[in-house]
């Protein structure tokens, strides 16, 4: 039996392209990468369609090959997903990746929103019957998402559809470059997402959406070297963090370090959170002087708040001063 999930595990999600990576078994054999991370397997953008059958095999002989790697020694195993192009395919692979359900958990499900997300959701209900150990990341990048007079209603729609299967969906992920294709925009590396501006709308709607009951991961930031890309990538996930996303897609190893930084809590953050989580209902007041006595602390208005940063803590630790 696997360890359970919960949305903060997932953190930085590296992407790499389901064919052409016949090294990957071997890569996570001699921990070539640097972690915490969690791996995607991509059979959907980053695959011609007529080349998605001979991807679909590289998979498996991936997955048996990290299977079989880890049989043999212990290393460090990322949390293992699929990008998948459809609710059939997810149907077919769900069965064929069953000899590899020790070391696979889950399906990523792309461009998902009011067109498809019944398929997605009665697919995911019948996968349940013989694999109920999956997890799912739905990702919100689909542009009948763009028209405002539909926006709202779809969205709502969607997370109530969503209600079905709500323990089994693990995190909610959104598609910043998706997004911006269908604007015909691109952020440069001295921007993030949120100058993006139709973007940065849709994106707040969803965060907005599902953040109540749901952890949101940021959008991938597509820099990962050339002067500044580091420093904007920061930048990015300190406004993501503030508007509520927790985690990133990333698309090279020199972006996981960044984003397991930035998922650190400061110490004052973690000792408020601490004595705010701690509060005894019976004191005579339900707000107090934070511990360095520079903000204010109350029981009633920053509880939710204090267990995000104590998951974050428990998962990624406490920054140093």
């Amino acid at each position: 039996m696997m360890e359970q999930l919960s949305g903060y595990d997932v953190g930085a999600l590296m992407y790499c392209p389901a064919r052409g990576h016949e090294t990957i078994a071997s890569a996570l054999r001699r921990e070539q990468y640097p972690k915490p991370f969690s791996l995607a397997f991509c059979l959907e953008d980053t695959v011609p369609e007529n080349a998605v059958e001979a991807a679909e095999q590289e998979l498996l002989q991936n997955l048996a090959e990290i299977s079989r790697s880890r049989a043999e020694a212990d290393f460090y195993l990322p949390h293992i997903f699929v990008r998948v192009r459809s609710p059939q395919q997810l149907r077919k692979l769900a069965a064929a990746c069953r000899p590899f359900a020790h070391i696979l958990r889950g399906f990523i499900l792309p461009k998902f929103f009011i067109e498809n997300c019944q398929a997605y959701i009665q697919a995911i209900q019948d996968i349940a019957a013989f694999c109920p150990d999956y997890r799912y990341m739905p990702i919100f990048e689909s542009p009948t998402m763009l028209p405002l007079h539909t926006r709202y209603e779809n969205l709502a729609r969607v997370k109530e559809e969503l209600d079905a299967v709500s323990d089994q969906i693990l995190n909610i992920r959104v598609g910043g470059n998706d997004l911006s294709h269908a604007f015909g925009l691109r952020r440069t590396v001295h921007d993030t997402i949120y100058d993006v501006k139709p973007v940065a709308n849709l994106l707040v709607d969803i965060v907005t959406t599902f953040s109540t009951q749901y952890v949101v991961s940021g959008p991938v930031w597509e820099y990962y070297s050339g002067e500044g890309w580091e420093e904007g990538l920061r930048r990015e996930l300190s406004l993501d963090l503030l508007s509520g996303f927790i985690g990133k897609t990333v698309i090279h190893p020199n972006q996981i370090p960044v984003v397991n930084d930035m998922l650190k809590v400061s110490p004052q953050d973690y000792e408020d959170a601490c004595d705010i989580t701690g509060w005894s209902q019976s004191r005579d007041l339900l707000v107090s002087s934070s511990t360095n006595a520079t903000r204010m602390n109350e029981y009633k208005t920053h509880f939710n708040w204090a267990n995000k940063v104590l998951h974050l803590a428990r998962t990624y630790g406490i920054r140093d001063t």
